[in-house]
């Protein structure tokens, strides 16, 4: 069996030291779209080194190194086909802004292994300190197709809840690059599936389509963006469900919801779906929440 779940959640954190500085940072604000227009000042937040603001985000690509759907791969106990892998989710929780240059050490392992039936789900924490204490803790949900029915068990439910019924208190829309999974794979993603035609085919889709932690990122933006004037600090925490691929080029569609604040207060809580415009507004992230401080 390629996935052996005891010896998986039995193997002791993996440690690495990571560091990233400005143009680390510059690089994945890029590859998520930031920058245009080039001269807006509330874009030059994103990309002007005198004035960066860091999207939290940035962690998920902090150090170069592989993202945590490409980690959880390499664990003791996983040995499988990346043709028959999809990031199913993202969860991060920061305790204090990320800073413009850093370095830090990330302790990964994996915390869950569920059997689908169909399909595997593993779950990789990366939980990250520097010399002043924890930084952030991130998770990746991976799936992996045919690789589930050994009778271990079956974890939460995969289904998304659907968004609101009630009108997004805010809509906006953001158009991607044809070349966007092109620079976003320069902060450290190199799976071809966001690249390379063939192997896409192979994986099942008709052309190389985006990362999630693009969209993931993008996302994010347009929410800093809208309801917080820029404002990267408040963000204590984003989740979010990948409930379908975009494609290079398309246009982001990303609905908001505040939740009620309490009285004389500011939102805590924003509900967001995405959906991807030139595909009727097809679902492309779900169950997605950001937390405020």
């Amino acid at each position: 069996m390629p996935i052996d779940a005891a010896r998986g959640l039995a193997a002791a954190p993996r440690v690495r030291e990571i560091a990233w500085d400005h143009k680390d940072i510059q690089l994945y604000h890029l590859g998520i779209g930031a920058g245009r227009p080039a001269t807006d000042p509330r874009e030059l937040r994103y990309t002007l080194e005198s004035r960066l603001h860091v999207l939290p985000s940035f962690a998920t690509v902090a150090g170069g190194g592989p993202p945590g759907v490409i980690g959880a791969l390499s664990a003791p106990g996983v040995d499988v086909d990346l043709a028959r892998v999809l990031h199913a989710g993202q969860r991060l929780h920061t305790y204090r802004p990320v800073p413009v240059r850093g370095r830090a050490r990330a302790a990964s392992r994996v915390v869950a292994v569920y059997d689908k039936g169909t399909a595997a789900v593993l779950v990789l924490r990366t939980e990250v300190t520097d010399a002043d204490g924890p930084l952030w803790t991130d998770e990746a949900e991976v799936f992996v197709r045919g690789e589930g029915g050994w009778g271990g068990e079956r974890g939460p439910s995969g289904r998304p809840a659907p968004p609101p019924a009630t009108a997004p208190d805010h809509v906006t829309e953001r158009p991607l690059r044809e070349d966007q999974a092109l620079l976003h794979r320069l902060s450290g993603d190199w799976n071809p599936l966001h690249a390379d035609p063939e192997f896409a085919a192979r994986a099942g889709f008709d052309r190389p389509v985006l990362h999630g932690l693009c969209t993931y990122g993008a996302t994010l933006k347009a929410v800093v963006d809208t309801l917080l004037d820029g404002d990267v600090t408040r963000v204590r925490g984003y989740r979010t469900r990948f409930a379908g691929v975009v494609y290079p080029g398309e246009t982001l569609r990303v609905r908001m919801w505040r939740a009620a604040a309490p009285e004389g207060g500011r939102t805590r809580t924003v509900r967001v779906a995405v959906g991807a415009v030139e595909r009727d507004d097809a679902p492309v992230l779900a169950d997605t929440v950001v937390a405020l401080g």
